[in-house]
């Protein structure tokens, strides 16, 4: 793979914490507009939260805001640039688990050519606009996540850097998440993080495959702007954290459905026993306890369904998902939702907000009935991508999320 140390724009060690924000994409512009300190990131990356009231988050004026902004931060002194090109190390804490991503500037061709592999569709309105946020700032404001396969010697390389070295940033968000960052200055330290990831085969896409692809695609874009490229320009590069896979984990992404289509509670209990082994679990949240074993409920409570051999493929990368078999035995068999994508009917609940949110919005009357599913694995999400298959729509959940302006990558 061909990644390369990059001059980073950050902000002074005094004021991460404060610049630094959640991403762009798990915030509504309420929710941001409430969380947005004076120098939060937020007002770059969701602008409109900078009118009142709220703005459409697509006019002109909120992209003329976000670059109006952006030059703001870096007037201020709210982010400086780096004077030299090095790689960072970034780490993430939760619930006493550290994972340690090596910040680089990853290589468009690598992602055109299907080095960089994803395991999700994406939606080209999505991809637009972060295209246009990319574009229009001529940098890379938000990194995104990448999983890669273990290589020794840069697990010992980053665990050397991190013991010898104090690190730039270090401090626990408000969700209680801890981001630790370090810059590796030194050039032969650099130099040989590049040769190690030349032999690495892949990338995966963990988190943010929108951002991936519009990233690739201004690169391209500007590619056939420039007629003198020559392929070493910094447009060629995007801002990326790549994480070994030993270290990520993935959390429980699960579904609420509005309506039984027409079936009364018991009927729908009774359909679901053609597929599953139902029993009831009581008033006691109930958690998923291995592949194929769900979480449902419904009507005050909550029940076990285990599903029958015979009814899913564990010899498919695909069918062996439990996000398959769910589809597959109940949206699609009993409840008939159609396309999962743009189905009015479901809604998606990532695990990190624990299995109450789906009984609180059971128990509102929001929905009917709820699904937690065992989460899927790393070695799930790169068999998949490595056999050119996609997951289905919101399978993969990952958390801590990385914080947004801790440091960003122009293009030029």
């Amino acid at each position: 793979m061909k990644i390369k140390p990059f001059a980073g724009v950050r902000p002074p060690k005094e004021l991460a914490a404060e610049v630094a924000s959640r991403p762009y994409d798990v915030l509504n512009s309420v929710e941001a507009k409430n969380e947005a300190g004076e120098k939060s990131l937020l007002h770059i990356i969701k602008p409109e939260i900078d009118f009142d009231p709220i703005a459409d988050e697509h006019e002109q004026k909120t992209y003329d805001k976000a670059v109006e902004n952006f030059k703001k931060w870096q007037d201020n002194g709210w982010l400086k640039q780096d004077d030299k090109e090095m790689y960072y190390i970034y780490a993430q804490t939760m619930d006493g688990r550290t994972q340690y991503g090596l910040v680089a500037a990853a290589n468009v061709d690598d992602y055109m050519t299907g080095k960089i592999k994803k395991h999700e569709l994406t939606r080209k309105e999505k991809e637009d606009d972060r295209m246009i946020h990319v574009r229009i700032q001529n940098a890379n404001l938000e990194p995104v996540f990448f999983a890669y396969p273990d290589v020794a010697e840069m697990n010992e390389l980053v665990a050397n850097w991190i013991k010898n070295h104090e690190p730039e940033y270090d401090y626990v968000a408000p969700d209680g998440f801890g981001h630790t960052f370090w810059k590796i200055d030194d050039d032969a330290t650099n130099k040989r993080i590049t040769e190690i990831f030349e032999k690495v085969p892949a990338f995966y896409v963990a988190d943010g495959h929108h951002r991936t692809a519009a990233a690739a695609r201004v690169g391209a874009e500007k590619r056939e702007q420039n007629p003198n490229h020559t392929g070493n320009e910094e447009y060629n590069f995007f801002l990326a954290v790549i994480f070994p896979e030993s270290q990520l984990h993935v959390i429980d992404y699960n579904r609420v459905v509005k309506d039984l289509n027409g079936l009364s509670a018991e009927e729908f209990i009774a359909k679901l026993r053609e597929s599953f082994d139902v029993v009831e679990m009581g008033n006691e949240i109930y958690h998923p306890n291995k592949l194929h074993n769900f979480s449902m409920y419904l009507g005050g409570k909550w029940y076990s369904l285990t599903a029958k051999p015979g009814t899913y493929n564990d010899n498919d990368p695909i069918g062996v998902l439990d996000v398959t078999v769910l589809s597959n035995l109940v949206f699609d068999k009993i409840l008939n939702l159609g396309d999962l994508r743009t189905s009015k009917r479901i809604d998606f609940v990532g695990g990190i907000r624990g299995l109450g949110e789906l009984k609180k919005r059971v128990d509102s009357g929001e929905m009917a009935v709820a699904f937690a599913l065992y989460p899927v694995t790393m070695r799930q999400i790169i068999d998949i991508a490595d056999t050119g298959n996609i997951m289905p729509p919101k399978t993969t959940w990952f958390e801590p999320k990385l914080r947004s302006g801790l440091v960003i990558h122009k293009l030029s």
